[in-house]
């Protein structure tokens, strides 16, 4: 009974702290600033990253010293 509950425990914090990723790609190009393209299929290469999405927070203005 204590293992299912500590089990229940770490998955709730697991999802509670996970951060939302998404992937990002962007087209290589060369030294000449042409795209480089594949042999094989002819279409361009690209980097691919995953990168965290991080929420903005909303909160109120600073007042303005006087």
């Amino acid at each position: 009974m204590k293992k299912l509950f500590v089990v229940f425990l770490l998955s709730l914090v697991s999802t509670a702290f996970a951060a939302e990723t998404k992937e990002v790609c962007h087209d290589k190009v060369d030294k000449a600033g042409k795209p480089v393209v594949d042999k094989k299929t002819g279409k361009t290469k690209q980097d691919c990253k995953k990168i965290k999405i991080h929420k903005k927070l909303e909160g109120t203005e600073v007042p303005v010293k006087k």
